[in-house]
């Protein structure tokens, strides 16, 4: 069981980027794409990074590793500055703008905490509340609201954690995992002079790149305006205020679950000898991420059992960096993540070949990416995901496997453990590579009671494979 209070917070200050560089900007701003603002009221995205470090005694913390990733931190907000911004909507501004002026800083937060740092950071079941005093909060409002919030957790003896709010409005996966690969970065170079990020870390904030020919900016303002429920006839009056959670049971308990390479190779197997007579098999795309998230799909339809004609919503963000024509820098700084939506019946997924059936469905769902194009069915999205039906089941999908986030390396080693917290809000199955290279980490939030079953199913559907 949780210690009721295991935090004891040491400091609260705020780190500016540093000023003391001719990279310095006094003032900088960019307008919302519409990809920024399909997430614009969405939960915050939070991740925490362990570190194992048994010689982190109060001391050594306090003298050698605080005073690094505090030094580090504010030359990595000198390139990544939006971070230390916020999100405005200033009345002659015709959509909000993330925007940084001296003064703006990051809020962050130094604490001790006495709860067990190998329960938290390992594998076995946890209370979701649990991780819950290692989660910086992002301050948000109905005319203004942080771009990033960070918190940095001593457990003497045992490590520390660095746990990252971000608006996701602001920046997407991908753009805040590089942000954190580049202040673990800059924090390894500190006894070098004149260290400069490397390239490919170094964020683009072309906003040129993104093109809106068929004006869904305004399309997901509208959306989330009458999400809200408010009679404000004007867009450009929505509240900025973000969701904390999206209505989920947050009385839940959450685990992570590991695929191995050749757990991985041996349900492709399987996918493809249950796959006959649903399409040619040389057609279908199986991927990690489609073998995996099936598989994790079907554990889930079956865990929470019963009502086999309810529906189930299979949703997921796609990177469309690449995909675009021409295609936008790997590093460019924003969302560029799209959601990709699809619904069957869990009676579907239950019967004997329902793992082939829901790898057909996802893979189609990519294929058709390149196929029918960006904008097809793209007004609609939004809405769709809105107005999804009580009683059904949706199954959501947080992270990545190609995020690297084990490479997340401040000089004290990789990490232990990466756990995506906000999907304690969400509901969201959270994905990422393993720490040992070897396989895909799946976490998962859920009853006390699904859980057991989806621990079961899970682990006994490999033996089986």
């Amino acid at each position: 069981m949780a210690s009721q209070n295991p935090l004891k917070i040491l400091e609260i200050s705020q780190v500016a980027p540093f000023s003391n560089s001719f990279h310095f900007a006094a003032e900088f701003s960019f307008p919302l794409t519409f990809y920024d603002t399909f997430w614009l009221n969405f939960t915050p995205v939070e991740r925490l990074f362990f570190y194992q470090l048994t010689d982190s005694t109060v001391v050594h913390f306090n003298s050698v590793i605080l005073p690094k990733l505090k030094h580090s931190l504010s030359l990595t907000l000198l390139h990544y500055i939006p971070l230390a911004g916020k999100l405005t909507w200033p009345p002659d501004a015709a959509k909000p703008i993330v925007s940084y002026s001296t003064g703006d800083a990051v809020s962050l937060i130094v604490a001790e905490s006495s709860a067990d740092f190998k329960r938290l950071s390992g594998d076995d079941t946890l209370e979701s509340s649990e991780l819950r005093h290692l989660t910086p909060q992002l301050l948000t409002s109905d005319d203004r609201a942080s771009s990033m919030a960070l918190q940095i957790t001593l457990f003497p003896n045992q490590g520390f954690c660095v746990g990252i709010t971000t608006h996701h409005a602001i920046v997407d996966g991908s753009t805040a995992v590089n942000f954190m690969k580049s202040w673990a970065y800059l924090c390894t170079q500190l006894d070098k002079p004149d260290a400069s990020l490397l390239p490919e870390l170094t964020p683009s904030f072309d906003r040129t790149v993104i093109k809106d020919p068929t004006g869904l900016y305004r399309i997901y303002l509208r959306n989330w305006l009458d999400y809200s429920g408010s009679d404000i006839s004007e867009v450009n009056q929505l509240s900025l205020k973000v969701y904390e959670d999206l209505g989920v049971n947050r009385n839940t308990i959450r685990a992570t679950c590991k695929l191995s390479r050749e757990d991985i190779k041996k349900l492709r197997e399987k996918i493809l000898s249950k796959a006959e007579g649903l399409k040619p098999v040389n057609q279908l795309h199986l991927s990690t991420f489609v073998v995996t998230y099936s598989y994790v799909i079907i554990c889930l339809v079956k865990a929470r059992g019963a009502e086999g004609n309810r529906n189930v919503n299979i949703t997921f963000p796609v990177d469309y960096r690449h995909r675009l024509d021409p295609p936008i820098p790997a590093n460019y700084f924003g969302n560029c993540v799209y959601f990709l939506k699809s619904k069957t019946q869990a009676s579907a997924l239950t019967e004997e070949n329902g793992i082939a059936v829901i790898a057909e469905k996802i893979s189609n769902m990519i294929r058709e990416i390149d196929e029918k194009g960006l904008f097809e069915g793209a007004e609609q999205i939004l809405e769709d995901v809105m107005k999804m039906e009580a009683g059904d089941q949706t199954i959501g999908l947080a992270g990545s496997i190609r995020f690297n986030v084990y490479g997340v390396d401040f000089g004290w080693g990789r990490p232990k453990k990466v756990e995506i917290a906000s999907v304690e809000k969400t509901g969201a199955v959270a994905l990422t590579e393993a720490r040992d290279g070897n396989g895909v980490e799946i976490g998962v939030v859920l009853s006390c009671h699904e859980m057991e079953i989806f621990k079961s199913l899970f682990s006994s559907g490999l033996r089986n494979v």
